[in-house]
């Protein structure tokens, strides 16, 4: 017996742990094979990346940003073959280094006698894509990207994308109730719904983010910059405003809760630090469980009904500004760079071997040009710059 009990113990096997090492964790507790960004407290920052980032999180705003770009391209080439010689006006012209406005009528922009005396209702799919010039098309794209990334990564493209075109046909309508006879775009309409759908979601899922007034800020931000720049010539603030009212209220309707993305174990985000508890994602997951179906029902309602009204006015041709002698100011302001007249300009034209002297007969302004052989709808242009 004790020869036996001499032969097991030699053959006793000791298991040595290297050093540095953790033994694996049981089954039981292992975790799922990834891990939310989430805060102790189970918020979730609303500017930060949460998650492990793949193309495909913002394959829509990358498409929309490819359809911006096609429609700025084709304006600035109808542009050149109109001239003949620039592909930008001249910031006297258009301060926002654009087209000019006989272009941005063969484009299709907004203007009073296209909707009333024309009825060219195709305009109010094609204007929602165009911008009045590069540096409209710089501040919107970029505002665009900033904002729309994150909704999208957060609700998904789908309702994001629903928002965006609704936002934007619906912005389109407010500004054919306010355009005068001047042609006016409204791609700064669709970021302004983008933007309404930020401000619900924070408003929804108050509970859930963090860092809401960095996110405010931001927010008010893009909106006070672009809301500046749409009371230049040739951008619809209008539209601006009725894209903004269209997206808060299809906010509350569509976002009822941010997508739970995970990242990869052992990893995270670029600002992120720290370890996260499986606690806090409980406690983001209880949050997110709260639903509000009669907000939701009343912003459906709401939206139906501003909609609506707005078919109606526009088949009916009516005219706010024949109510409203002071809105043209929330337009465009006055300046003596540009001009936010819509009347009809007159111009004395005077032509010679190689030079065209345009006098303005509204203000007696005169200009001389050293060309000749232009369009009737280029001197239309020159005309209303000098008046």
């Amino acid at each position: 017996m004790e020869g036996e009990a001499s032969v097991n113990k030699l053959h006793t096997q000791i298991e040595i742990k290297p050093q540095g090492q953790e033994p694996p964790p049981p089954y039981s507790s292992v975790v799922d094979n990834s891990e939310m960004d989430i805060q102790p407290e189970g918020k979730l920052p609303f500017f930060k990346s949460r998650y492990r980032q793949r193309a495909s999180d913002t394959w829509l705003i990358s498409l929309l940003v490819i359809l911006h770009l096609v429609a700025f391209i084709t304006t600035t080439l109808f542009n050149y073959f109109s001239t003949g010689s620039v592909f930008f006006q001249p910031l006297s012209e258009n301060p926002l280094l654009g087209p000019s406005a006989s272009t941005l009528d063969k484009v299709g922009a907004l203007r009073r006698a296209f909707l009333v005396q024309n009825h060219l209702n195709w305009r109010f799919f094609v204007c929602p894509w165009l911008h009045a010039g590069i540096i409209h098309f710089a501040i919107n794209i970029s505002c665009m990207i900033f904002i729309g990334i994150h909704l999208e990564r957060d609700y998904g493209p789908l309702r994001i994308g629903v928002i965006y075109l609704l936002s934007a046909f619906f912005g389109s309508l407010v500004c054919s109730l306010f355009v005068r006879n001047n042609p006016v775009v409204t791609s700064s309409g669709a970021l302004f719904g983008l933007l309404g759908t930020m401000l619900s979601g924070l408003i929804r899922n108050w509970k859930v983010y963090s860092s809401k007034g960095a996110a405010l800020a931001a927010l008010f931000t893009v909106l006070a910059t672009n809301f500046l720049l749409g009371l230049l010539p040739y951008i619809d603030n209008f539209a601006n405003i009725g894209a903004f009212i269209s997206g808060l209220l299809l906010g509350f309707v569509l976002l009822l809760t941010p997508q739970i993305r995970q990242m990869s174990k052992n990893k995270a985000g670029l600002f992120e630090c720290g370890v996260k508890h499986s606690k806090s994602t409980i406690k983001l997951k209880q949050k997110l469980a709260v639903d509000r179906p009669i907000l939701r029902s009343i912003s459906l309602i709401l939206f139906v009904i501003l909609l609506s009204g707005c078919l109606v006015a526009l088949f009916l041709g009516i005219d706010i500004n024949h109510y409203c002698g002071w809105c043209r100011f929330i337009d465009c302001i006055p300046y003596k760079r540009w001009s936010c007249n819509d009347g009809p300009n007159t111009c004395e034209i005077m032509k010679s071997n190689s030079e065209m002297t345009l006098t303005c007969l509204y203000n007696g302004n005169t200009r001389v040009f050293p060309f000749t052989n232009i369009s009737q709808a280029r001197i239309n242009d020159l005309c209303a710059m000098i008046c």
